[in-house]
């Protein structure tokens, strides 16, 4: 059989408007019984062994990458903030979306984005499945056991899965959705401890879960219904955000006093930084779902946990006991094997004969 191919132009996500070349078959080879995604993203086609392909690839690595760093290090640096600067959760969270829009109005001023006009009322829909997860994970905390509290927030995952399968036809193969067991599994064996249910705690936990993974998925599919990326979104959906949390915060939590010059300092310090490193991460949140997937930016906080665990051991000498060691390890290896089925899927995988569609094998190939 033989296969023709034609010049695709697909259009970059930066603002300068390039366009990358790539290679796309005519004729589709015929899908086995689990078809993968239906719903590539613009910026990931199916790879060959040009030079493009490996930059594309290096910059969704080097994106997905900011976005743990980031994600690590405002985790730490806003358990600090409550700890000792004692600013509640919402107050915090508006005031990151504040930065984030100055930041946003700064890279405006550079150019590097452009202003795409949309009705408010597109974008509100967004910002209120924002704030819905904001406030009913905080409620979750408040009023369930750490243990109950981790275990509905690992049910993000699959839940992400189902909405984006269900409502939006996402296909996902087997081999995928087999990748997701270990994962789950893994992260309850190293974080769920103390399960303690109740009727109230369970409905205000089952909907921080729902909004949570509505935000997820929306933050992909607005961007490809609004046709825009993921400065343009933001620069609305964040100070949206921050206004609509104004009265809940009003009406739920109390601003701090400090008694000494020092102590605000400090605490003004470390919410400035915080704003920083929130601009990074709602910005890489954005741009990871654009140019992946909402359940791939899942899988990638579980490995942020990981991380968290792993450091806290290695760095500040946690204890770690063999159920959390068998549980970031299982985690660890489906998160390895989600990973690998989907480069092998959307045919990334430098050894050819890997890939889920082998490329024409030629005397460079692996």
């Amino acid at each position: 059989m033989t296969t023709s191919y034609l010049l695709n132009e697909t259009k970059n996500d930066a603002p300068n408007g390039n366009t990358v070349a790539s290679l796309v078959k005519q004729d589709e080879l015929p899908l086995p019984m689990s078809s993968t995604s239906s719903r590539r993203s613009p910026s990931m086609p199916s790879y060959g062994s040009s030079s493009s392909s490996l930059q594309e690839l290096i910059r969704v690595i080097t994106g997905c990458a900011i976005n743990i760093l980031s994600s690590i290090g405002i985790i730490f640096l806003n358990k600090y903030i409550f700890k000792k600067c004692h600013i509640k959760t919402m107050t915090l969270t508006a005031i990151q979306m504040l930065f984030t829009s100055v930041g946003l109005l700064i890279c405006l001023q550079f150019n590097t984005f452009t202003r795409k006009q949309i009705p408010i009322q597109k974008v509100l829909p967004l910002s209120i499945a924002f704030c819905g997860f904001v406030v009913f994970t905080n409620l979750s905390l408040e009023y369930n056991t750490i243990g109950t509290y981790q275990l509905f927030k690992v049910l993000t995952t699959p839940v992400v899965a189902l909405i984006s399968w269900y409502h939006y036809k996402t296909k996902y193969s087997r081999a995928v959705a087999l990748t997701l067991i270990p994962v789950v599994v893994g992260v309850c064996t190293h974080s769920v401890n103390d399960i303690e249910l109740t009727i109230f705690g369970t409905i205000i936990a089952s909907s921080g879960v729902l909004a949570a993974s509505i935000y997820q998925v929306w933050v992909g599919e607005k961007q490809k219904e609004f046709d825009m990326n993921s400065q343009q979104l933001l620069f609305y959906q964040a100070p949206l955000s921050a206004v609509l949390l104004i009265p809940l915060i009003l009406i739920s939590e109390t601003f701090p006093t400090y008694s000494t010059t020092k102590e605000q300092r400090n605490a003004m310090m470390a919410v400035f930084v915080s704003g920083i490193l929130a601009f990074v991460v709602n910005l890489s949140v954005y741009w990871v779902i654009r140019n992946t997937s909402a359940l791939t930016y899942n899988m990638i906080g579980h490995m942020k946990t990981i991380s968290i665990l792993v450091g806290g051991f290695m760095i500040f000498k946690d204890d770690l006991n063999i159920r959390q060691f068998f549980g970031i390890m299982l985690t660890l290896f489906g998160l390895f094997t989600y990973t690998f089925v989907r480069m092998s899927e959307l045919n990334q995988l430098p050894c050819k004969s890997w890939n889920y569609v082998p490329l024409p094998i030629t005397p460079n190939s692996v």
